[in-house]
């Protein structure tokens, strides 16, 4: 795995690109097949305890992080472009915070043997908000680096 960082183009607005040593169509299913994904999603010290989406335009996903103290984090969204294995575009939603609707965009581009993934969110409430998030998301794709290597 190479981190080539976070970019911060406003308070509302974070992207990362990472580069994964794996194949595209791989990452694309780590991303999209529930029992992937599952392994991967949320920050190191949680565990994503449900996992589930309707992978089409319209369709929603819904996962919940559990916190290393028990503390379940529900999360949710409607896919709004599915392009195997190139784009993925949703909504994220807390559901704790319904007013709070910020948009994913993550589209996968083959490097060689390698997979250049750059992930761009919008809409964040706060730049707090926006800095959790950075953290989170690097951690998972610091997990997902690892399931794509076979070291988890």
């Amino acid at each position: 795995m190479t981190r080539h960082g976070s970019t911060v183009a406003d308070a509302r607005e974070l992207i990362i690109t990472r580069l994964f040593d794996a194949p595209r169509e791989l990452v694309w299913k780590a991303w999209t097949e529930p029992e992937r994904a599952i392994r991967w999603a949320g920050p190191r010290s949680f565990t994503a305890s449900e996992l589930e989406g309707d992978l089409r335009p319209g369709g929603t996903w819904r996962t919940v992080l559990r916190s290393p103290d028990g503390v379940d984090h529900p999360q949710h969204g409607v896919y709004r472009e599915v392009v195997p294995p190139e784009r993925l575009v949703f909504t994220f939603i807390w559901d704790d915070a319904p007013e709070n609707e910020m948009l994913v965009t993550i589209t996968f581009a083959e490097r060689g043997r390698k997979t250049e993934m750059t992930f761009r969110q919008t809409g964040f409430p706060s730049v707090e908000s926006r800095n959790g998030h950075e953290g989170g998301w690097n951690e998972a794709f610091d997990r997902l680096s690892e399931l794509l290597s076979g070291r988890r």
